[in-house]
């Protein structure tokens, strides 16, 4: 995949949940919410602030990040659903990368 966002935008994986089925109620997927976590992809250069100078971005490719269930916009590159959001939408970083 070759994607590169620009300024403090990331293009994020969704991390799907693993499922476990209790009683035999099989949920289906349109009726599943997405997952409001996923893994960082690719990231822009940065914000530019007031004086001009960019100011790079506090996530890396391959943080395992947080985010709201209505960040970003859904994105398919190569068969993959990706989502690109700005920096600002990011909720947390998870630091060891699993919740």
């Amino acid at each position: 995949m070759n994607i590169r966002p620009l300024y403090d935008r990331i293009v994020v994986k969704r991390i799907e949940e693993t499922e476990t089925i209790l009683g035999g109620i099989i949920i289906p997927d349109s009726a599943k919410e997405k997952p409001q976590e996923g893994e960082v992809v690719a990231v822009g250069k940065g914000k530019r602030n007031d004086d001009g100078k960019i100011v790079a971005l506090d996530v890396n490719v391959g943080d395992h990040i947080l985010f709201g269930k209505y960040s970003g916009s859904d994105i398919k590159i190569d068969g993959n659903e990706l989502l690109i959001m700005r920096e600002d939408e990011v909720l947390g970083v998870l630091e060891n990368g699993k919740k």
